[in-house]
Protein backbone atom coordinates (compact mmCIF):
# COMPACT_ATOMS: atom_id res chain seq x y z
CA UNK A 1 0.00 0.00 0.00
CA UNK A 2 2.77 2.44 0.98
CA UNK A 3 4.70 1.46 -2.17
CA UNK A 4 1.66 2.28 -4.35
CA UNK A 5 1.15 5.62 -2.63
CA UNK A 6 4.83 6.45 -3.04
CA UNK A 7 4.75 5.64 -6.77
CA UNK A 8 1.56 7.67 -7.23
CA UNK A 9 3.28 10.59 -5.52
CA UNK A 10 6.30 10.24 -7.81
CA UNK A 11 4.10 10.23 -10.92
CA UNK A 12 2.23 13.29 -9.64
CA UNK A 13 5.51 15.10 -8.95
CA UNK A 14 6.88 14.11 -12.36
CA UNK A 15 3.72 15.41 -14.05
CA UNK A 16 3.92 18.72 -12.20
CA UNK A 17 7.62 19.25 -12.94
CA UNK A 18 7.08 18.27 -16.58
CA UNK A 19 4.24 20.77 -16.98
CA UNK A 20 6.28 23.55 -15.37
CA UNK A 21 9.31 22.84 -17.57
CA UNK A 22 7.14 22.70 -20.70
CA UNK A 23 5.56 26.04 -19.80
CA UNK A 24 9.00 27.56 -19.20
CA UNK A 25 10.39 26.26 -22.52
CA UNK A 26 7.24 27.40 -24.30
CA UNK A 27 7.61 30.86 -22.77
CA UNK A 28 11.24 30.91 -23.99
CA UNK A 29 9.87 30.09 -27.48
CA UNK A 30 11.93 26.89 -27.82
CA UNK A 31 10.77 24.23 -30.30
CA UNK A 32 9.08 21.02 -29.12
CA UNK A 33 8.58 22.40 -25.61
CA UNK A 34 5.72 19.99 -24.92
CA UNK A 35 8.05 17.01 -25.38
CA UNK A 36 11.35 18.42 -24.13
CA UNK A 37 9.85 19.43 -20.75
CA UNK A 38 8.74 15.89 -19.84
CA UNK A 39 11.95 14.41 -21.27
CA UNK A 40 14.20 16.67 -19.17
CA UNK A 41 12.01 16.02 -16.12
CA UNK A 42 12.23 12.29 -16.78
CA UNK A 43 16.03 12.46 -16.96
CA UNK A 44 16.15 14.37 -13.65
CA UNK A 45 13.86 11.89 -11.87
CA UNK A 46 15.74 8.90 -13.32
CA UNK A 47 19.10 10.27 -12.14
CA UNK A 48 17.57 10.87 -8.69
CA UNK A 49 16.69 7.17 -8.47
CA UNK A 50 12.96 7.26 -9.26
CA UNK A 51 12.03 3.74 -10.38
CA UNK A 52 9.39 4.77 -12.93
CA UNK A 53 8.75 3.53 -16.46
CA UNK A 54 6.14 4.18 -19.14
CA UNK A 55 4.36 0.94 -20.16
CA UNK A 56 5.00 -0.39 -23.65
CA UNK A 57 1.32 -0.08 -24.63
CA UNK A 58 1.43 3.65 -23.85
CA UNK A 59 4.43 4.04 -26.16
CA UNK A 60 2.56 2.22 -28.95
CA UNK A 61 -0.45 4.49 -28.42
CA UNK A 62 1.79 7.57 -28.64
CA UNK A 63 3.31 6.30 -31.90
CA UNK A 64 -0.19 5.82 -33.33
CA UNK A 65 -1.08 9.43 -32.50
CA UNK A 66 2.13 10.56 -34.20
CA UNK A 67 1.16 8.59 -37.30
CA UNK A 68 -2.20 10.35 -37.44
CA UNK A 69 -0.50 13.72 -36.92
CA UNK A 70 1.71 13.05 -39.95
CA UNK A 71 -1.29 11.94 -42.03
CA UNK A 72 -3.17 15.11 -41.07
CA UNK A 73 -0.38 17.28 -42.54
CA UNK A 74 -1.18 16.13 -46.09
CA UNK A 75 -3.66 18.60 -47.60
CA UNK A 76 -4.96 19.05 -51.18
CA UNK A 77 -2.53 21.96 -51.68
CA UNK A 78 0.36 19.61 -50.89
CA UNK A 79 -0.77 17.15 -53.58
CA UNK A 80 -1.26 19.95 -56.13
CA UNK A 81 2.18 21.46 -55.52
CA UNK A 82 3.88 18.07 -55.62
CA UNK A 83 2.26 17.13 -58.94
CA UNK A 84 3.24 20.50 -60.43
CA UNK A 85 6.90 20.44 -59.35
CA UNK A 86 7.65 16.78 -58.68
CA UNK A 87 11.00 16.51 -60.57
CA UNK A 88 12.77 19.29 -58.67
CA UNK A 89 11.06 18.38 -55.39
CA UNK A 90 12.14 14.74 -55.80
CA UNK A 91 15.74 15.77 -56.49
CA UNK A 92 15.81 18.09 -53.48
CA UNK A 93 14.40 15.39 -51.20
CA UNK A 94 16.94 12.84 -52.47
CA UNK A 95 19.75 15.32 -51.74
CA UNK A 96 18.47 15.96 -48.20
CA UNK A 97 18.04 12.26 -47.39
CA UNK A 98 21.51 11.47 -48.75
CA UNK A 99 22.94 14.34 -46.68
CA UNK A 100 21.47 12.86 -43.50
CA UNK A 101 22.95 9.45 -44.34
CA UNK A 102 26.38 11.01 -44.92
CA UNK A 103 26.20 12.79 -41.55
CA UNK A 104 25.29 9.52 -39.82
CA UNK A 105 28.09 7.66 -41.62
CA UNK A 106 30.58 10.34 -40.57
CA UNK A 107 29.60 10.00 -36.89
CA UNK A 108 29.95 6.23 -37.14
CA UNK A 109 33.28 6.52 -38.97
CA UNK A 110 34.67 8.86 -36.30
CA UNK A 111 33.72 6.30 -33.66
CA UNK A 112 31.37 8.73 -31.92
CA UNK A 113 28.34 6.42 -32.08
CA UNK A 114 27.36 2.92 -33.21
CA UNK A 115 25.99 2.85 -36.76
CA UNK A 116 22.28 2.35 -36.10
CA UNK A 117 22.10 5.14 -33.52
CA UNK A 118 24.19 7.50 -35.68
CA UNK A 119 21.94 6.84 -38.67
CA UNK A 120 18.66 7.45 -36.85
CA UNK A 121 20.01 10.41 -34.91
CA UNK A 122 21.16 12.09 -38.14
CA UNK A 123 18.04 11.27 -40.14
CA UNK A 124 16.55 14.58 -41.40
CA UNK A 125 12.94 13.78 -40.58
CA UNK A 126 10.57 14.84 -37.85
CA UNK A 127 12.50 14.59 -34.58
CA UNK A 128 9.65 13.00 -32.65
CA UNK A 129 8.84 10.52 -35.40
CA UNK A 130 12.48 9.49 -35.88
CA UNK A 131 12.90 9.02 -32.15
CA UNK A 132 9.78 6.85 -31.93
CA UNK A 133 10.89 4.68 -34.86
CA UNK A 134 14.51 4.35 -33.77
CA UNK A 135 14.01 1.95 -30.89
CA UNK A 136 11.93 -0.42 -33.00
CA UNK A 137 14.91 -0.72 -35.35
CA UNK A 138 17.52 -1.39 -32.66
CA UNK A 139 18.92 2.11 -32.08
CA UNK A 140 19.41 3.68 -28.65
CA UNK A 141 16.31 5.86 -28.22
CA UNK A 142 18.00 8.08 -25.62
CA UNK A 143 20.90 9.12 -27.83
CA UNK A 144 18.69 9.43 -30.91
CA UNK A 145 16.39 11.81 -29.01
CA UNK A 146 19.37 13.82 -27.75
CA UNK A 147 20.76 14.16 -31.29
CA UNK A 148 17.43 14.91 -32.95
CA UNK A 149 16.43 17.69 -30.55
CA UNK A 150 19.89 19.21 -30.46
CA UNK A 151 19.73 19.35 -34.27
CA UNK A 152 16.20 20.76 -34.17
CA UNK A 153 17.30 23.58 -31.86
CA UNK A 154 20.28 24.48 -34.07
CA UNK A 155 18.23 24.32 -37.27
CA UNK A 156 15.39 26.47 -35.88
CA UNK A 157 17.80 29.12 -34.60
CA UNK A 158 19.60 29.10 -37.95
CA UNK A 159 16.38 29.28 -39.97
CA UNK A 160 15.09 32.16 -37.84
CA UNK A 161 18.38 34.01 -38.35
CA UNK A 162 18.29 33.45 -42.13
CA UNK A 163 14.68 34.67 -42.26
CA UNK A 164 15.66 37.75 -40.28
CA UNK A 165 18.66 38.49 -42.51
CA UNK A 166 16.75 38.07 -45.78
CA UNK A 167 13.53 39.81 -44.79
CA UNK A 168 14.26 41.64 -41.55
CA UNK A 169 11.96 39.40 -39.54
CA UNK A 170 12.08 36.04 -37.83
CA UNK A 171 9.68 33.61 -36.26
CA UNK A 172 6.54 35.05 -34.69
CA UNK A 173 6.66 35.59 -30.91
CA UNK A 174 4.18 32.78 -30.36
CA UNK A 175 5.55 30.32 -32.91
CA UNK A 176 4.81 27.40 -30.62
CA UNK A 177 1.11 28.15 -30.52
CA UNK A 178 -1.19 29.09 -27.66
CA UNK A 179 -1.79 26.98 -24.61
CA UNK A 180 -5.24 25.75 -25.56
CA UNK A 181 -6.45 22.31 -24.48
CA UNK A 182 -8.71 22.05 -27.51
CA UNK A 183 -11.81 21.21 -25.47
CA UNK A 184 -13.97 23.08 -27.98
CA UNK A 185 -13.04 20.73 -30.84
CA UNK A 186 -16.10 19.10 -32.50
CA UNK A 187 -16.87 15.84 -30.75
CA UNK A 188 -17.67 13.58 -33.73
CA UNK A 189 -14.37 14.06 -35.64
CA UNK A 190 -12.42 13.75 -32.39
CA UNK A 191 -14.12 10.43 -31.57
CA UNK A 192 -13.53 9.15 -35.11
CA UNK A 193 -9.85 10.09 -34.87
CA UNK A 194 -9.46 8.47 -31.44
CA UNK A 195 -11.07 5.27 -32.78
CA UNK A 196 -8.58 5.36 -35.66
CA UNK A 197 -5.67 5.80 -33.22
CA UNK A 198 -6.77 2.99 -30.90
CA UNK A 199 -7.77 0.66 -33.73
CA UNK A 200 -4.58 1.35 -35.67
CA UNK A 201 -2.44 0.76 -32.59
CA UNK A 202 -4.26 -2.50 -31.82
CA UNK A 203 -3.87 -3.73 -35.39
CA UNK A 204 -0.21 -2.72 -35.53
CA UNK A 205 0.57 -4.56 -32.28
CA UNK A 206 -0.35 -7.81 -34.06
CA UNK A 207 2.03 -7.19 -36.95
CA UNK A 208 5.68 -8.17 -36.91
CA UNK A 209 7.40 -5.31 -38.72
CA UNK A 210 9.00 -2.73 -36.38
CA UNK A 211 7.43 0.50 -37.68
CA UNK A 212 3.85 -0.80 -37.66
CA UNK A 213 2.59 1.22 -34.63
CA UNK A 214 3.33 4.45 -36.50
CA UNK A 215 2.96 3.45 -40.16
CA UNK A 216 -0.36 1.58 -39.94
CA UNK A 217 -2.36 4.49 -38.37
CA UNK A 218 -0.52 6.89 -40.70
CA UNK A 219 -1.49 4.95 -43.82
CA UNK A 220 -5.11 4.49 -42.75
CA UNK A 221 -5.38 8.12 -41.65
CA UNK A 222 -3.88 9.35 -44.93
CA UNK A 223 -6.42 7.34 -46.93
CA UNK A 224 -9.42 8.42 -44.85
CA UNK A 225 -8.36 12.06 -44.60
CA UNK A 226 -7.45 12.52 -48.28
CA UNK A 227 -10.73 10.98 -49.43
CA UNK A 228 -12.77 13.08 -47.01
CA UNK A 229 -14.22 10.07 -45.19
CA UNK A 230 -12.83 11.31 -41.86
CA UNK A 231 -11.65 14.79 -40.95
CA UNK A 232 -8.70 14.01 -38.71
CA UNK A 233 -9.03 16.08 -35.53
CA UNK A 234 -6.54 15.76 -32.69
CA UNK A 235 -7.32 18.09 -29.77
CA UNK A 236 -4.35 19.71 -28.08
CA UNK A 237 -4.89 17.76 -24.85
CA UNK A 238 -4.37 14.48 -26.74
CA UNK A 239 -1.28 15.79 -28.53
CA UNK A 240 0.12 17.06 -25.22
CA UNK A 241 -0.55 13.66 -23.58
CA UNK A 242 1.30 12.00 -26.45
CA UNK A 243 4.33 14.25 -26.04
CA UNK A 244 4.35 13.70 -22.28
CA UNK A 245 4.30 9.91 -22.73
CA UNK A 246 7.10 10.03 -25.31
CA UNK A 247 9.18 12.42 -23.20
CA UNK A 248 8.85 10.22 -20.13
CA UNK A 249 9.48 7.03 -22.09
CA UNK A 250 12.81 8.47 -23.24
CA UNK A 251 13.87 10.51 -20.21
CA UNK A 252 13.22 7.87 -17.56
CA UNK A 253 15.69 5.55 -19.31
CA UNK A 254 18.69 7.85 -18.89
CA UNK A 255 21.52 6.94 -16.54
CA UNK A 256 24.49 8.91 -15.24
CA UNK A 257 26.97 7.25 -17.64
CA UNK A 258 24.61 7.88 -20.56
CA UNK A 259 24.33 11.60 -19.77
CA UNK A 260 28.13 11.92 -19.56
CA UNK A 261 28.51 10.02 -22.83
CA UNK A 262 25.99 12.29 -24.60
CA UNK A 263 27.69 15.46 -23.36
CA UNK A 264 31.10 14.24 -24.54
CA UNK A 265 29.64 13.63 -28.01
CA UNK A 266 28.20 17.16 -28.37
CA UNK A 267 31.13 18.63 -30.40
CA UNK A 268 31.01 15.84 -32.99
CA UNK A 269 27.23 15.98 -33.18
CA UNK A 270 27.26 19.76 -33.70
CA UNK A 271 29.85 19.30 -36.45
CA UNK A 272 27.59 16.72 -38.14
CA UNK A 273 24.61 19.09 -37.81
CA UNK A 274 26.60 21.92 -39.39
CA UNK A 275 27.59 19.63 -42.26
CA UNK A 276 23.96 18.55 -42.72
CA UNK A 277 22.77 22.17 -42.84
CA UNK A 278 25.44 23.05 -45.42
CA UNK A 279 24.52 20.07 -47.60
CA UNK A 280 20.84 21.06 -47.40
CA UNK A 281 21.88 24.56 -48.48
CA UNK A 282 23.17 22.86 -51.63
CA UNK A 283 19.67 21.49 -52.21
CA UNK A 284 18.31 25.02 -51.67
CA UNK A 285 20.74 26.35 -54.28
CA UNK A 286 19.45 23.74 -56.75
CA UNK A 287 15.87 24.88 -56.18
CA UNK A 288 16.88 28.50 -56.69
CA UNK A 289 19.01 27.85 -59.78
CA UNK A 290 16.86 25.29 -61.58
CA UNK A 291 13.30 26.08 -60.47
CA UNK A 292 13.63 29.84 -59.94
CA UNK A 293 12.49 29.55 -56.32
CA UNK A 294 13.34 32.58 -54.20
CA UNK A 295 16.17 32.09 -51.73
CA UNK A 296 14.10 32.13 -48.52
CA UNK A 297 11.51 29.69 -49.87
CA UNK A 298 14.27 27.37 -51.07
CA UNK A 299 16.10 27.53 -47.73
CA UNK A 300 13.02 26.90 -45.58
CA UNK A 301 11.78 24.13 -47.89
CA UNK A 302 15.08 22.24 -47.57
CA UNK A 303 15.82 23.07 -43.91
CA UNK A 304 16.28 19.79 -41.95
CA UNK A 305 14.13 20.97 -39.05
CA UNK A 306 10.71 19.98 -37.77
CA UNK A 307 7.74 20.47 -40.08
CA UNK A 308 5.77 22.50 -37.55
CA UNK A 309 8.62 24.83 -36.57
CA UNK A 310 9.74 25.49 -40.14
CA UNK A 311 6.15 26.27 -41.18
CA UNK A 312 5.84 28.64 -38.20
CA UNK A 313 8.87 30.55 -39.49
CA UNK A 314 7.53 30.46 -43.06
CA UNK A 315 4.20 31.92 -41.96
CA UNK A 316 6.02 34.98 -40.63
CA UNK A 317 7.87 35.46 -43.94
CA UNK A 318 6.93 36.46 -47.46
CA UNK A 319 7.71 33.11 -49.05
CA UNK A 320 5.85 30.43 -51.00
CA UNK A 321 4.21 28.63 -48.06
CA UNK A 322 2.46 25.86 -50.10
CA UNK A 323 5.81 24.95 -51.68
CA UNK A 324 7.57 24.87 -48.29
CA UNK A 325 4.78 22.75 -46.81
CA UNK A 326 4.81 20.38 -49.80
CA UNK A 327 8.56 19.72 -49.78
CA UNK A 328 8.75 19.43 -45.99
CA UNK A 329 5.81 16.99 -45.91
CA UNK A 330 7.12 14.91 -48.82
CA UNK A 331 10.55 14.81 -47.16
CA UNK A 332 9.04 13.58 -43.90
CA UNK A 333 7.20 10.73 -45.62
CA UNK A 334 10.31 9.81 -47.63
CA UNK A 335 12.53 9.76 -44.56
CA UNK A 336 10.06 7.57 -42.67
CA UNK A 337 10.17 5.02 -45.49
CA UNK A 338 13.88 5.24 -46.35
CA UNK A 339 15.51 5.62 -42.91
CA UNK A 340 15.23 1.93 -41.92
CA UNK A 341 17.15 0.93 -45.05
CA UNK A 342 19.84 3.59 -44.56
CA UNK A 343 20.19 2.63 -40.89
CA UNK A 344 20.63 -1.05 -41.78
CA UNK A 345 23.33 -0.25 -44.35
CA UNK A 346 25.29 1.98 -41.96
CA UNK A 347 24.82 -0.54 -39.15
CA UNK A 348 26.31 -3.34 -41.29
CA UNK A 349 29.39 -1.23 -42.00
CA UNK A 350 29.60 -0.44 -38.28
CA UNK A 351 29.39 -4.14 -37.39
CA UNK A 352 32.18 -5.04 -39.84
CA UNK A 353 34.37 -2.42 -38.18
CA UNK A 354 33.50 -3.66 -34.70
CA UNK A 355 31.78 -0.41 -33.65
CA UNK A 356 28.20 -1.62 -33.17
CA UNK A 357 28.28 -1.58 -29.38
CA UNK A 358 25.60 -0.92 -26.73
CA UNK A 359 25.67 2.54 -25.14
CA UNK A 360 25.94 2.96 -21.33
Amino acid sequence: MQYTIARTGLWAALTLVSALLSALLHWADLPAAALLGPMVAGVFFALRGANLAVPRWAFIFAQAVLGVLVARSVTPSVFHTFVSDWPVIGLAIATIVLSGSLAGFALMHLGTLPGSTAAWGSSPGGATVMTALAEAHGADIRMVAFMQYLRLFVVVVTASAVSHLLLGQGAPPDAGGRWDLGLSAPLAPVLETVVLVVGGAAAASRLSFPSAPLLVPMAIGLLLNSTGVVHLTLPNWLVALTYFLLGWYIGLRFTGPMVRYALRAVPQILLAVAGLILLCCGAAWMLHAWAGTDWLTAYLATSPGGLDTVIAIALSSRCDIPFVLCLQTARLFTVILVSPLAARLISRVSERRGRERPLP
